[in-house]
């Protein structure tokens, strides 16, 4: 029996896949999305945190992808200011593998390809008389400083679904897709839900696979084309560490083996040193940092930073899988990071969209591109329109940020600037609808620590899809690094109960 009928079935609950979801039902298709996890629960929330052109992508002639990110990069800070930030980042040079005048040549490219008009230019830096060089070891003498910026990526994805449901798509998270089969040009479409058992069949005219690192398992299990290898997994892995310097700038440090990794104020009190780049072949949902990753990390920080990092200072730790498409490339770091889109009729006519790479930065983009083939797959509906359109809680000028927050914590004052700070990096001018008519913090319930409330924990589950402790502070917060076990515990023994009364009204009122 089918339980819906829909234009648009997206499978993955990524970045790529929300983005295409709002982007559709924004042009008046009608869109389910499944995830067989919590949103952003792959790659999306495993990234170094950056809205970014990919400086170092101009060295494999990447100048397409360049281009179109660095574009983007202004873009998406206008329509996320809360959520995306300018970062200025801190080239130190001493001979190296990239010769100053290659990175002078390198960011001047930077600084014009992609009409840059907000963000300061490149500068260079005497690191002998700059904060910046304060940290870094005395043999360091000069830096480029240029602009990019920082992103919350998993309250990005989240963002884009909350809008796309805001419009009419309906997300279904922890809903593995368990069948799909085509017939007169269209797919019927099982998912279960993972934690009733309850199983769901929509019709839909196409299909677009978002899958992620399991793009590939998903044409072979439930749409029945095995043998199927198109993407290349490269894995990205981080460590974090308590805060290395004192400034609000990042690093980025160039290795000998060619690679580069950057050092990123990360949630306050810590920093972010990452990626690894190294080819990956194991179950995608086992992917995890390795202690050789672990050490070639430190390493790589240990030349640059006074400070000697070892593993005592790690915190926490995440790996990722970069889903690329395999275009041969001899090394992972070689790899296109462009997206590569594959339309196929693979079911009795009827269309699956599959993509392959991309980045975080480049995902509205992509998301447009995907329209187009929608449009040439099922007939074309609307046109254009996230480019002008703020995602929920980004609705205010760049210049107003400070403004804002300033304004929250006035009109409640039992905020600390940190917690005022938090809120509003989290949720924009939604955080007064969080807060609501509260006058003190006992009014916003329990406190978990951090300033996690039982308010904000009730929006995530309300609002977010949040299920789980780790969909709480991993993804919607990095409250994680912050609660103590117990005070992690606690909050995982709130939601059990909280569920079990749940399932008890249910049933009460099914009765």
């Amino acid at each position: 029996m089918t339980d819906k009928h829909v234009d648009i079935f997206v499978i993955g609950g990524g970045i790529n896949g929300c983005g295409i979801a709002r982007d559709a039902v924004g042009r008046s298709y009608s869109v389910m999305l499944a995830e067989r996890d919590d949103l952003a629960s792959g790659t999306s929330s495993l990234s170094t945190k950056l809205i970014h052109g990919g400086l170092r992508y101009l060295e494999y002639y990447e100048f397409r992808l360049v281009r179109e990110s660095l574009v983007e990069r202004e873009l998406l800070w206008s329509l996320a200011p809360h959520l995306i930030r300018p970062l200025r980042f801190v080239l130190p040079f001493e001979g190296g593998p990239r010769p100053a005048w290659m990175l002078r040549v390198g960011l001047f490219i930077y600084d014009h390809l992609g009409g840059r008009k907000r963000l300061p230019p490149t500068k260079t830096l005497d690191l002998r008389a700059d904060a910046a060089g304060r940290s870094l070891r005395r043999d360091f003498a000069k830096a480029f400083e240029y602009s990019d910026c920082s992103v919350d990526d998993a309250r990005l994805v989240v963002a884009n679904a909350i809008d796309a449901a805001d419009r009419g798509a309906v997300i279904r998270t922890r809903s593995p897709v368990v069948a799909a089969k085509g017939a007169s040009g269209r797919w019927s479409v099982t998912i279960e839900d993972e934690d009733t058992g309850a199983r769901e069949t929509v019709s839909a005219k196409l299909l677009v696979n978002a899958a992620g690192p399991w793009v590939d398992q998903v044409l072979d299990r439930p749409l029945g084309r095995s043998g199927i290898h198109n993407v290349r997994l490269v894995q990205g892995s981080h460590i974090v560490v308590p805060r290395i310097y004192d400034h609000d700038r990042a690093y980025i440090f160039q290795n000998p083996d060619n690679r580069v990794i950057f050092a990123i104020p990360f949630a306050e009190d810590f920093t972010l040193i990452g990626t690894t780049d190294r080819d990956y072949s194991g179950d995608p949902a086992e992917v995890r940092i390795t202690e050789e990753e672990i050490d070639y990390l430190c390493d790589a920080a240990r030349e640059y930073f006074r400070k000697d990092i070892t593993r005592a200072d790690i915190v926490w730790t995440f790996s990722g899988l970069r889903p690329l498409y395999d275009d041969g490339a001899s090394k992972a770091q070689e790899a296109t990071r462009d997206y590569v889109l594959k339309t196929d009729r693979i079911a009795d006519g009827a269309p699956v969209i599959t993509l392959f790479g991309g980045k975080i930065t480049t995902y509205r983009c992509l998301a447009e591109t995907v329209i187009d083939e929608i449009g040439a797959a099922i007939g074309r509906k609307g046109g254009p329109w996230t480019a002008r359109t703020p995602l929920p809680g980004g609705d205010f000028a760049i210049d107003d940020l400070e403004t804002r927050i300033a304004a929250l914590r006035h009109d409640y004052p039992f905020l600390s600037a940190a917690e005022a700070d938090r809120l509003f990096a989290a949720y924009g001018t939604a955080a007064r609808d969080l807060l609501g008519d509260a006058g003190s913090a006992a009014d916003l319930g329990l406190s978990f620590g951090a300033g996690l409330s039982a308010r904000e924990v009730e929006w995530m589950i309300e609002n977010e899809w949040a299920r789980t402790a780790d969909d709480i502070l991993w993804r919607r917060s990095k409250l994680g690094l912050k609660l103590s076990d117990s005070e992690a515990a606690a909050l995982a023994a709130w939601l059990a109960g909280r569920q079990s009364s749940a399932g008890t009204s249910d049933l009460a009122g099914s009765s």
